[in-house]
C-alpha cells in the first residue's frame, strides 16, 4: 500500500496522506477524457490577456509544454494557497490537499496550449468554477507518456518510471514551471497562461543512483547491488526490462567460500537503497537527518556482523513499472510476469552468483503493506518456493473489504444508500476513527493524476494488477472512477485470480499441507486504511480449514495504525518496526533447520 513505507514511518503513529471527498455522489457527466475539448499541456511563464471570446462566466487557464513533436502524456495543474512547498508536493489523497486539476494530451500539435476551463475534473473541487477568487500559488507538471507495444498486439501509452519511483511530480525529463503567485477569478473574462519552461533532471549518474550508491558504499563488502534483465519482462513490454536487486550477504561470506545459504526477500515499495533498514557501518552524527532511521540501520549493521544473527543472504527487489512503483511480484495481464521474472529468474541468478542454496526449504519473505501482500501472496502462489512468510499489515486480501469497500455486495463503491439516506464510503482514518478521505475522493483524486488507470496511485496499481486486459489495451475498470459503479465481470476475474482468502478455500486441499507452518500475519486494529478488515475474514476462512487444520498466526494491534508489524505489545510500534528484521530472521531459520529435508545443508552456513 502506498509509499508511506515502514522504513519511512515517522517516529509518532503515521497519519495517512491519501485521499477525500464527500461530494463524489452525483458527479456531472464528463466524456471519458479529464476535460471535453482536449488541447496541449505547457507551462509558467505567467501572462495575462484579455479574452475577447469566454467561456461563459469562467477564467480559463492555457499551458503550454515546450516541443518539437506531437505530445503524449497528461498535465497536472495545481492551486495552492500557501508557499510551504511546491504545489506540485501538495497534492494528495486526503481533504487536506491543495486543488489540482488534469488534462491528456493525445497527440495534440507542438505548440498547442493546454486547456484547464470550468469543465476540466479537478480535486478537490470539482471545477474551477468552485474556486474562490483569490490569490493562489500555481504550477504545473506535463507527465510525459511512451508509446508501449505489448505482447498481446496492444499498443498503449504510459509513463515508465525513470529511476524515481513512479512520481508524476519528480519524474526525471517531465516539464514544469517553477511555482507563481497569480490571481484567479472564476468569473472573469481573462485568459491566464503558462509555459513549463524548466525540465526535471536525470537520476542516472547522481548520488540517488542506485548504481553510484552501491559503488560508493562503505558496507561494499557485504552489500551489492545488480540490474538484471528478465527476458519474460521485455518479451510482455516489447522492450528492454531490467529489474534492480539490493543483495545483502552474510557475514564471513569470503571467508568461507564452501558455504551456501538461505535467501530471505524483503517486499516493498521502490525505494533507492536497502530495505527495511539501512545498512549503516559507522555511528550516525545525531544531528543528521533521520538520524533514528541511521541509528537503526547502524544498530542492524551491528547485528548482522557481529553474529547476533542467522547467517542468510537478504535481497530487496526494486520493480517499479508503468503502472506503479511496485509490481505486486505476481504475473499480471496489464502489468507483466512480474512473479515469474522475479522468481524463476532473478532469484535463481542471485543464488547462483552468491552461493544460495536455492532450495524451497531454504527460502522464506516477509514485507509490509503492498509487501505485505506480495509476502503472503507469494507464499500462496509458490508455495514449494517458499517455506514461510511474515506478512504485516497487508493489502486487501480479501475483496469483500477491499478497503472499506464490499466489492461482493456494495452496488457502489463511493456510497451506501439506505431508504431515505445515503453515506459516503470512508477510505482513510485515523486511529481514533476520524475520517481522512472517502474512496469517492480518492478515485477522483486519481482520475485527475491520469485517465485509463494512468495514475500510478493506489487504487489504479490494484487495479492493474488484478484486472484483464480491457478492449483498448488498459486494465478494465473494476470500479467506474467517476460513479462509483463496480463492474461484477471484471470483479469475476479479480475472485479468480489474486482474492487470496477465496484462492485459499478453493484450492485448500492442495494448498493446506505446503502452507502448514509459513503463514503469519500482524495488522493494527486501528489499520488507517481498513486493511485489517480483510485479515480478519482470512483468519475466519482458515479457522474453518480441515485436512489439515491451517496453523496460520495472526496478531492484532489494538488502536495501532498502518504499518504495524506485530512484536511484543510492551514495546511501542516504532521500536518493533525499527527492529523488525531483528525479529523475524532467526523464527524464520529456526523453521528452516525445523523442516529441513534429510541430507539437506544445515551446517555449512552456520559457522
Amino acid at each position: 500500500m502506498r509509499p508511506d513505507s515502514l522504513q519511512r514511518a515517522p517516529a509518532g503513529p503515521p497519519v495517512a496522506m491519501r485521499h477525500d471527498r464527500l461530494w463524489m455522489i452525483d458527479l456531472p457527466h464528463f466524456d471519458e477524457k479529464n476535460e471535453v475539448p482536449v488541447k496541449t499541456l505547457p507551462a509558467l511563464t505567467l501572462a495575462l490577456t484579455t479574452a475577447t471570446a469566454t467561456l461563459a462566466l469562467s477564467q480559463r487557464i492555457e499551458v503550454t509544454v515546450p516541443a518539437n513533436e506531437p505530445l503524449h502524456g497528461h498535465l497536472v495543474l495545481v492551486f495552492a494557497k500557501n508557499d510551504k512547498d511546491e504545489p506540485r508536493r501538495q497534492l494528495s489523497e486526503d481533504y487536506l490537499s491543495a486543488q489540482g486539476f488534469g488534462v491528456d494530451a493525445d497527440g495534440v500539435a507542438a505548440g498547442q496550449p493546454l486547456v484547464v476551463d470550468a469543465k476540466t475534473i479537478g480535486y478537490p473541487r470539482h471545477s474551477l468554477a468552485d474556486l474562490e477568487a483569490g490569490d493562489y500559488f500555481v504550477q504545473a507538471v506535463f507527465n510525459v507518456y511512451e508509446e508501449f507495444h505489448l505482447a498481446s498486439g496492444k499498443t498503449v501509452w504510459l509513463a515508465p518510471d525513470k529511476g524515481e519511483g513512479q512520481h508524476w511530480n519528480s519524474k526525471p525529463g517531465n516539464a514544469f514551471n517553477k511555482p507563481i503567485k497569480l490571481h484567479f477569478d472564476p468569473k472573469a473574462a481573462t485568459t491566464l497562461k503558462l509555459n513549463l519552461d524548466q525540465v526535471i533532471p536525470p537520476i542516472e549518474g547522481t548520488d540517488e543512483d542506485p548504481v553510484v550508491m552501491a559503488a560508493h558504499n562503505p558496507g561494499a563488502k557485504w552489500l551489492k547491488y545488480m540490474r538484471f534483465k528478465s527476458e519474460k519482462l521485455s518479451r510482455f513490454w516489447g522492450r528492454d526490462t531490467w529489474l534492480g536487486a539490493w543483495i545483502l550477504l552474510p557475514d564471513g561470506f569470503d571467508e568461507h567460500p564452501d558455504a551456501h545459504y538461505p535467501l530471505v526477500v524483503y517486499q516493498d515499495h521502490y525505494h533507492a537503497g536497502l530495505g527495511p533498514v539501512p545498512f549503516v557501518t559507522t555511528p550516525p552524527d545525531p544531528k543528521a537527518a533521520g538520524y533514528r532511521r541511521l541509528e537503526n540501520g547502524y544498530r542492524f549493521f551491528q547485528d548482522w556482523t557481529g553474529g547476533r544473527l542467522p547467517r542468510v543472504i537478504l535481497i530487496y527487489v526494486q520493480n517499479a513499472n508503468p503502472y506503479y512503483d511496485d509490481s505486486y511480484d505476481v504475473d499480471s495481464a496489464n502489468v507483466g510476469p512480474y512473479g515469474s521474472a522475479i522468481n524463476e529468474e532473478l532469484i535463481p541468478a542471485i543464488e547462483k552468483k552468491y552461493r544460495g542454496l536455492g532450495q524451497g526449504w531454504a527460502r522464506a519473505t516477509f514485507g509490509g503493506s503492498t509487501g505485505g501482500w506480495e509476502a503472503l501472496a507469494t507464499q500462496v502462489f509458490y508455495p514449494d518456493v517458499y517455506n514461510g512468510t511474515w506478512a504485516a499489515c497487508p493489502d486487501p486480501v480479501d475483496f469483500h473489504a477491499y478497503q472499506n469497500i464490499n466489492l461482493y455486495e456494495d452496488a457502489n463503491a463511493f456510497v451506501r444508500k439506505g431508504d431515505f439516506g445515503d453515506i459516503a464510503i470512508a477510505a482513510d482514518r485515523k486511529p481514533d476513527g476520524s475520517i481522512l478521505a472517502t474512496a469517492g475522493g480518492e478515485f477522483t483524486y486519481e482520475y485527475v493524476l491520469g485517465t485509463h488507470g494512468r495514475s500510478t496511485e493506489q487504487w489504479d496499481i490494484w487495479q492493474a494488477v488484478f484486472s484483464p486486459a480491457g478492449p483498448d489495451g488498459y486494465p478494465a475498470d473494476i470500479i467506474n472512477p467517476l460513479t462509483g459503479d463496480i463492474d461484477k465481470k471484471v470483479l469475476e476475474y479479480w475472485h479468480e485470480h489474486y482474492d487470496l482468502t477465496a484462492i485459499l478455500k478453493r484450492d485448500w486441499a492442495t494448498l493446506g499441507p505446503k502452507l502448514e507452518g509459513k503463514l503469519h500475519l500482524a495488522v493494527g486494529d486501528g489499520d488507517t486504511y481498513f486493511l485489517n478488515n480483510a485479515v480478519h475474514l482470512l483468519q475466519t476462512q482458515l479457522e474453518s480449514t480441515k485436512n489439515p487444520h491451517s496453523d496460520a498466526t495472526f496478531q492484532y494491534g489494538p488502536g495501532m495504525p498502518h504499518c504495524y508489524t506485530g512484536g511484543p505489545a510492551e514495546y511501542t510500534m516504532q521500536k518493533n518496526n525499527a527492529e523488525w528484521i531483528q525479529r523475524v530472521l532467526p523464527l524464520m531459520v529456526a523453521h528452516m533447520l525445523a523442516t529441513a529435508p534429510e541430507g539437506a545443508d544445515v551446517k555449512s552456513w552456520r559457522y
